[in-house]
């Protein structure tokens, strides 16, 4: 083992705060990726111990098991035996474990230590077993596992500082017996009872607390009732926060396009910076303020402990049209992007179960489509109250959310009745402690998420934009030409020839061309109008959304919310698809089976919205 740098991995079930304790020593100086070959999440991060030894932290997927299907667990246990292709095997493990649940977190442990390695024990949450009464026997513990132990609170500003102190203090570390990784389990649960009635006194099994806000959050009727009210909230802070701050970037956005345009010549520089850049840039860029606000309270619900109450609350339903539990984390996850909810369907155990989950899973209305919903419905809905209190274009929004879920349940259940196991499988899951959100777990989460948002806008995004701009500008109209310069475009040569497809469902040229980009990334559906339509000079000055109404009927407002609430996902999640299920043939099945339902259900709105208005 280096005496200046270190290579350090965390280990630990879900739920055991080790994401907590990432976060507290390494700050903002980490990086995510996923590692080669698979969709699983590698986090990596260093920090500077006292002494000035630089150390390397490896933060690995939860695990239950090294014995599990789980690609998440197999990569956990490939990376600390070395056995993973491009990872440097660590040189010490920090098994982390919740000091309020050893029944649960010590089996894996003890499968840790008897991988051979240099292992640390950090017990968590130890203000938490202090407030239960919990007494642990940390000396004695340690005598019995052989291995060194830690006492942290990750979530209390120098909570770490024990662990950080111990890291530093080892220049090397005894190993633990040989490496035996074989599953033994009545040979782990009778060490793991022995461990506990020789080093652990509890009072009570679980938390007072907890049991008196389950008995409201988990009862069968009340705790819907607080679910669908909880996801109602939501979604009408999305535009009651979100909206005033999307309008002051789409001002300053306006301005300084008015001042580029003042210092610019005339001619293709200037239409470039003005309606392509700052133009379709610029409108996509002014929704981060409600796309953060909608990860904001995810990462508090999830932070919360709520997450795994509301899968075990909807497990029954779930199951009666063909999903489990399980699924609603990931199905939740496709709220912000389809992704990683896709990737999240790693912890169903049940292969069907699984491909039912990532086929609807793209239903779910993930972040990108929120800066489109957000266009048409501040376009074309007024901004009243209703019953004197909830926004108008709140309740469209949250419609619009339930379309995705009410389509995803309808997926599901035709799935299950096409599938010739028609068994259900039990849930079982492991229930949180509720806790109260840190502030600097949330701000981390905002600050990944919003920066994956900007990398996309400066990458596939810009790429887009400026594509659209030029299909937009050039070739120039020809000599003697009547109509408007945009009509010879390439952009209107092509979106005349796609009308002919979506005419039936009130889509104008306009459109129709910016579907294709979306294909790429949701959000340059935006970015494409918005260019169309300034490069066309008709949102020089009174906006994108005045122009769509200008242009757009009602009913093609309507039809084309409903095209976006169930079209094919973009290209990304198709291919996520093949590489979860390693299938073309599902990757088929999902943008068959979504563009068949898109299209007849935005027809179905448009008819029916024109002869209603």
């Amino acid at each position: 083992m280096s005496s200046s740098n270190l290579r350090v991995a965390l280990v630990g079930n879900p739920n055991c705060g080790k994401t907590a304790l990432f976060n507290q020593l390494t700050g903002g100086r980490q990086k995510v990726a996923n590692y080669a070959g698979v969709t699983v999440e590698r986090k990596e991060g260093r920090f500077t111990a006292p002494s000035g030894r630089h150390v390397q932290l490896l933060d690995l997927p939860g695990a239950y098991s090294f014995e599990s299907t789980s690609p998440d667990e197999r990569v956990t246990r490939d990376v600390l035996l070395g056995q993973y292709p491009g990872e440097a095997i660590p040189d010490l493990i920090v098994c982390v474990a919740d000091a309020t649940n050893l029944r649960l977190h010590l089996r894996f442990v003890l499968e840790v230590k008897r991988l051979g390695r240099p292992v640390v024990l950090a017990l968590n949450m130890m203000d938490a077993a202090a407030r239960r009464g919990i007494e642990i026997d940390v000396p004695e513990l340690e005598r019995r596992l052989g291995v060194r132990i830690v006492q942290t609170i990750a979530i209390q500003r120098g909570g770490a500082r024990p662990l950080i102190d111990l890291i530093d203090a080892q220049t090397s570390m005894t190993r633990a017996a040989a490496a035996d990784i074989q599953r033994h389990d009545g040979d782990l649960h009778a060490e793991v009872r022995t461990l506990l009635s020789a080093t652990v006194t509890m009072p009570r099994a679980t938390d007072a607390r907890d049991d008196a806000i389950d008995r409201w959050a988990l009862h069968p009727v009340f705790g819907l009732a607080i679910l669908a009210l909880v996801m109602f909230l939501v979604f009408q802070a999305v535009y009651s926060v979100g909206k005033p701050m999307t309008d002051a970037i789409g001002d300053g956005f306006t301005w300084l396009g008015t001042i580029a345009g003042a210092w610019l010549p005339d001619g293709p520089l200037r239409s470039l910076v003005t309606d392509g850049l700052l133009g379709g840039l610029g409108t996509v860029l002014g929704f981060l303020p409600q796309i953060l606000v909608l990860f904001l309270f995810i990462l508090i619900l999830e932070e919360s402990g709520y997450l795994p109450r509301a899968a075990f609350l909807l497990d029954r339903m779930m199951v009666s049209v063909g999903l489990t539990g399980r699924s609603f984390i990931p199905l939740l996850s496709s709220f912000a992007c389809a992704i990683p909810g896709i990737m999240g369907t790693r912890s169903i155990n049940d292969p069907r179960d699984r491909l039912a989950t990532i086929l609807v899973a793209p239903l779910m209305t993930c972040s990108a489509r929120l800066p489109v919903y957000a266009l048409l419905i501040g376009a074309f809905i007024p901004t009243h109250r209703v019953l004197g209190v909830f926004n108008l274009q709140g309740l469209v929004l949250f419609a619009l959310y339930i379309a995705g879920i009410v389509g995803a349940m309808a997926v599901g259940w035709v799935l299950k009745r096409l599938r010739r196991d028609h068994g259900e499988h039990a849930l079982l899951m492991e229930l949180p402690s509720y806790r109260l959100p840190k502030a600097r777990d949330i701000g981390i989460g905002l600050w990944e998420r919003g920066s994956i948002f900007l990398k996309r806008l400066t990458g596939v995004i810009l790429a887009l934009t400026v594509l659209m701009w030029f299909i937009s500008t050039f070739p120039s109209p020809p000599a003697g030409a009547t109509g408007p310069a945009i009509d010879y475009t390439f952009a209107g040569y092509i979106g005349r020839g796609l009308q002919y497809i979506f005419a039936p469902l009130g889509f104008n040229w306009q459109i129709s061309l910016s579907l294709i980009p979306a294909f790429a990334a949701r959000e340059t559906a935006v970015a494409a109008l918005a260019t169309v339509y300034a490069v066309g000079g008709d949102a020089d000055t009174v906006g994108l959304g005045h122009a769509l109404a200008a242009n757009f009927s009602l009913a093609s407002a309507l039809s084309l919310l409903v095209w976006f609430a169930f079209a094919p996902q973009c290209m990304s999640t198709l291919a996520v698809i093949r590489r979860e299920t390693r299938s073309w043939r599902n990757v088929a099945i999902s943008f068959g089976y979504m563009f068949v339902v898109a299209y007849a259900a935005s027809l179905l709105t448009y008819q029916i919205a024109r002869w209603l208005t």
